[in-house]
């Protein structure tokens, strides 16, 4: 059984508006359609801002480059000292 939602036909487009049109008040539905396009803008932000998880992993790369170095300038000590 296929839900009305997903029909393509204009009659079950307009029982679906009169159905919600009915459940919500006409004064509310502006409100909800408001709400909605707020919450895509956020989630559309939170998708092009960069993530906690890249933030720490660059943190991450740096200090493995820092041990690097200092790895390499001991070995440089300990090759001159021995």
């Amino acid at each position: 059984m296929t839900p009305v939602a997903f029909y393509n036909n204009p009659t079950a487009l307009i029982v679906l508006a009169v159905v919600v049109i009915v459940l919500f008040g006409g004064s509310k539905i502006p409100e909800m359609m408001k709400g909605l396009g707020q919450g895509m803008r956020e989630f559309k932000k939170g998708m092009n801002e960069p993530h906690e998880d890249d933030e720490l992993r660059k943190e991450r790369e740096k200090r493995e480059e820092v041990e690097r170095e200092v790895r390499a300038r001991v070995e440089e000590e300990m090759r001159k000292k021995g």
